[in-house]
Protein backbone atom coordinates (compact mmCIF):
# COMPACT_ATOMS: atom_id res chain seq x y z
CA UNK A 1 0.00 0.00 0.00
CA UNK A 2 1.37 3.41 -1.00
CA UNK A 3 2.11 5.86 1.78
CA UNK A 4 -0.44 8.62 2.27
CA UNK A 5 0.68 12.06 1.07
CA UNK A 6 0.03 15.39 2.75
CA UNK A 7 -0.04 18.04 0.02
CA UNK A 8 0.78 21.60 1.04
CA UNK A 9 0.15 24.43 -1.41
CA UNK A 10 1.65 27.88 -0.84
CA UNK A 11 0.95 31.28 -2.34
CA UNK A 12 3.83 31.63 -4.83
CA UNK A 13 3.08 31.62 -8.54
CA UNK A 14 3.29 28.13 -10.04
CA UNK A 15 2.14 26.64 -13.31
CA UNK A 16 2.28 22.94 -12.52
CA UNK A 17 -0.23 22.21 -9.78
CA UNK A 18 -0.68 18.80 -11.38
CA UNK A 19 -1.33 16.38 -8.54
CA UNK A 20 -4.49 14.35 -7.95
CA UNK A 21 -5.10 13.42 -4.29
CA UNK A 22 -5.96 9.77 -3.66
CA UNK A 23 -8.20 8.39 -0.95
CA UNK A 24 -6.39 8.92 2.35
CA UNK A 25 -4.30 11.85 1.14
CA UNK A 26 -4.75 15.30 2.65
CA UNK A 27 -4.55 18.75 1.06
CA UNK A 28 -3.63 21.87 3.04
CA UNK A 29 -3.80 25.40 1.66
CA UNK A 30 -1.21 27.65 3.30
CA UNK A 31 -2.64 31.19 3.18
CA UNK A 32 -2.70 32.29 -0.48
CA UNK A 33 -2.41 28.66 -1.54
CA UNK A 34 -6.19 28.67 -1.18
CA UNK A 35 -6.38 30.69 -4.43
CA UNK A 36 -3.93 28.37 -6.22
CA UNK A 37 -6.06 25.36 -5.30
CA UNK A 38 -9.26 27.11 -6.38
CA UNK A 39 -7.68 27.85 -9.75
CA UNK A 40 -6.73 24.16 -10.12
CA UNK A 41 -10.17 22.92 -9.06
CA UNK A 42 -8.82 21.13 -5.98
CA UNK A 43 -10.72 21.43 -2.71
CA UNK A 44 -8.41 21.62 0.34
CA UNK A 45 -9.12 19.63 3.48
CA UNK A 46 -7.64 22.40 5.64
CA UNK A 47 -6.86 26.09 5.16
CA UNK A 48 -4.24 27.56 7.48
CA UNK A 49 -2.46 30.91 7.70
CA UNK A 50 -2.48 34.47 8.98
CA UNK A 51 -4.06 35.42 5.62
CA UNK A 52 -1.89 38.46 5.07
CA UNK A 53 -1.24 37.24 1.52
CA UNK A 54 -4.78 36.11 0.73
CA UNK A 55 -6.21 39.30 2.21
CA UNK A 56 -9.29 37.66 3.75
CA UNK A 57 -10.27 34.63 5.77
CA UNK A 58 -11.77 32.14 3.31
CA UNK A 59 -15.15 30.58 3.78
CA UNK A 60 -14.21 26.96 4.38
CA UNK A 61 -15.41 24.43 6.97
CA UNK A 62 -11.88 23.78 8.27
CA UNK A 63 -9.84 26.97 8.80
CA UNK A 64 -7.02 27.65 11.26
CA UNK A 65 -6.21 31.35 11.63
CA UNK A 66 -2.70 32.15 12.81
CA UNK A 67 -1.35 35.28 14.44
CA UNK A 68 0.63 37.47 12.05
CA UNK A 69 3.42 37.62 14.64
CA UNK A 70 4.61 34.01 14.93
CA UNK A 71 7.72 31.86 14.74
CA UNK A 72 6.46 29.44 12.07
CA UNK A 73 5.85 30.38 8.46
CA UNK A 74 2.40 29.44 7.19
CA UNK A 75 3.96 26.54 5.27
CA UNK A 76 5.77 25.29 8.37
CA UNK A 77 2.53 25.55 10.36
CA UNK A 78 0.80 23.54 7.64
CA UNK A 79 3.45 20.83 7.93
CA UNK A 80 3.03 20.72 11.70
CA UNK A 81 -0.72 20.23 11.19
CA UNK A 82 -0.01 17.36 8.81
CA UNK A 83 2.41 15.77 11.28
CA UNK A 84 -0.23 15.96 14.02
CA UNK A 85 -2.57 14.07 11.70
CA UNK A 86 0.00 11.29 11.34
CA UNK A 87 1.46 12.10 7.92
CA UNK A 88 5.14 11.36 7.24
CA UNK A 89 5.32 12.22 3.53
CA UNK A 90 4.82 15.79 2.30
CA UNK A 91 4.59 17.20 -1.23
CA UNK A 92 4.89 20.98 -1.20
CA UNK A 93 3.82 23.14 -4.16
CA UNK A 94 3.81 26.85 -5.04
CA UNK A 95 6.46 27.51 -2.42
CA UNK A 96 9.52 28.50 -4.47
CA UNK A 97 10.35 31.36 -6.78
CA UNK A 98 8.61 34.07 -4.80
CA UNK A 99 10.36 35.61 -1.81
CA UNK A 100 13.85 34.15 -1.53
CA UNK A 101 13.68 34.09 2.28
CA UNK A 102 10.53 31.97 2.15
CA UNK A 103 12.13 29.59 -0.35
CA UNK A 104 15.08 29.16 2.04
CA UNK A 105 12.65 28.64 4.93
CA UNK A 106 10.92 25.89 2.95
CA UNK A 107 14.25 24.17 2.27
CA UNK A 108 14.89 24.28 6.03
CA UNK A 109 11.50 22.63 6.45
CA UNK A 110 12.69 19.76 4.25
CA UNK A 111 15.70 19.30 6.53
CA UNK A 112 13.45 19.47 9.61
CA UNK A 113 11.34 16.63 8.23
CA UNK A 114 14.33 14.53 7.17
CA UNK A 115 16.00 14.82 10.55
CA UNK A 116 12.81 13.46 12.13
CA UNK A 117 12.64 10.47 9.77
CA UNK A 118 10.00 12.03 7.53
CA UNK A 119 10.25 13.05 3.88
CA UNK A 120 9.35 16.26 2.12
CA UNK A 121 9.49 17.11 -1.59
CA UNK A 122 9.42 20.75 -2.68
CA UNK A 123 8.20 21.10 -6.29
CA UNK A 124 9.54 23.91 -8.48
CA UNK A 125 8.54 24.49 -12.12
CA UNK A 126 10.67 21.65 -13.49
CA UNK A 127 12.71 20.47 -10.51
CA UNK A 128 12.19 18.94 -7.08
CA UNK A 129 14.13 19.62 -3.88
CA UNK A 130 14.30 17.15 -1.00
CA UNK A 131 16.46 16.37 2.02
CA UNK A 132 17.83 13.18 3.51
CA UNK A 133 19.46 12.68 6.91
CA UNK A 134 21.55 9.61 7.74
CA UNK A 135 19.67 7.93 4.91
CA UNK A 136 19.56 7.39 1.15
CA UNK A 137 17.56 8.41 -1.90
CA UNK A 138 17.13 6.32 -5.04
CA UNK A 139 16.36 7.97 -8.38
CA UNK A 140 14.98 6.14 -11.44
CA UNK A 141 17.02 6.09 -14.65
CA UNK A 142 16.82 9.24 -16.77
CA UNK A 143 18.36 9.80 -20.21
CA UNK A 144 19.65 13.21 -19.12
CA UNK A 145 19.26 15.87 -16.46
CA UNK A 146 21.06 17.33 -13.49
CA UNK A 147 21.20 16.19 -9.89
CA UNK A 148 22.80 18.44 -7.28
CA UNK A 149 23.75 17.46 -3.75
CA UNK A 150 24.54 19.97 -0.98
CA UNK A 151 25.44 19.57 2.67
CA UNK A 152 22.81 21.20 4.87
CA UNK A 153 24.49 20.25 8.13
CA UNK A 154 27.95 21.72 8.74
CA UNK A 155 29.44 18.46 7.49
CA UNK A 156 27.89 15.42 5.84
CA UNK A 157 30.14 12.37 6.00
CA UNK A 158 30.03 8.97 4.36
CA UNK A 159 28.45 10.40 1.21
CA UNK A 160 28.12 7.88 -1.63
CA UNK A 161 26.80 8.67 -5.11
CA UNK A 162 26.34 5.86 -7.62
CA UNK A 163 24.76 5.61 -11.07
CA UNK A 164 25.52 9.24 -11.99
CA UNK A 165 28.30 10.77 -14.10
CA UNK A 166 30.38 11.83 -11.10
CA UNK A 167 30.38 9.15 -8.37
CA UNK A 168 31.46 9.68 -4.78
CA UNK A 169 32.67 7.05 -2.35
CA UNK A 170 32.65 7.77 1.37
CA UNK A 171 33.14 11.51 0.75
CA UNK A 172 32.67 14.37 3.18
CA UNK A 173 30.70 17.42 2.03
CA UNK A 174 30.55 20.73 3.89
CA UNK A 175 27.97 23.50 3.82
CA UNK A 176 30.54 26.03 2.59
CA UNK A 177 31.64 24.35 -0.67
CA UNK A 178 29.27 23.10 -3.44
CA UNK A 179 31.21 20.00 -4.50
CA UNK A 180 28.04 18.11 -5.39
CA UNK A 181 26.49 20.66 -7.77
CA UNK A 182 25.49 19.70 -11.34
CA UNK A 183 25.95 15.96 -11.39
CA UNK A 184 24.32 14.25 -14.38
CA UNK A 185 22.15 11.27 -15.22
CA UNK A 186 23.73 8.74 -17.58
CA UNK A 187 20.74 6.51 -18.23
CA UNK A 188 21.17 4.49 -15.04
CA UNK A 189 19.36 4.45 -11.71
CA UNK A 190 21.07 6.80 -9.29
CA UNK A 191 21.51 6.49 -5.56
CA UNK A 192 22.68 9.07 -3.02
CA UNK A 193 23.36 8.18 0.59
CA UNK A 194 24.84 9.87 3.64
CA UNK A 195 26.03 8.07 6.77
CA UNK A 196 26.05 11.08 9.09
CA UNK A 197 24.53 14.46 8.32
CA UNK A 198 21.84 16.09 6.22
CA UNK A 199 21.88 16.59 2.45
CA UNK A 200 19.74 18.81 0.25
CA UNK A 201 19.18 17.22 -3.18
CA UNK A 202 17.68 18.67 -6.36
CA UNK A 203 16.61 16.60 -9.36
CA UNK A 204 14.16 16.73 -12.32
CA UNK A 205 10.42 16.45 -11.69
CA UNK A 206 10.38 13.51 -14.11
CA UNK A 207 11.94 11.41 -11.35
CA UNK A 208 8.72 11.47 -9.29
Amino acid sequence: MEERICYIVGAAACNKLDFTPRAGDYVIAADGGFTRLEEAGINPDLVIGDFDTLGFQPEHPNVITLNTEKDDTDTFAAARAGIELGFRLFHIYCSTGGRLDHTLANIQLLAYLAERKMQGFLFDADRVVTAIANSSLSLPPQPEGYVSVFAHSQTASGVDITGLKYPLDNATLTNTFPLGVSNEFIGQAGKISVAAGTLIITFPRACL
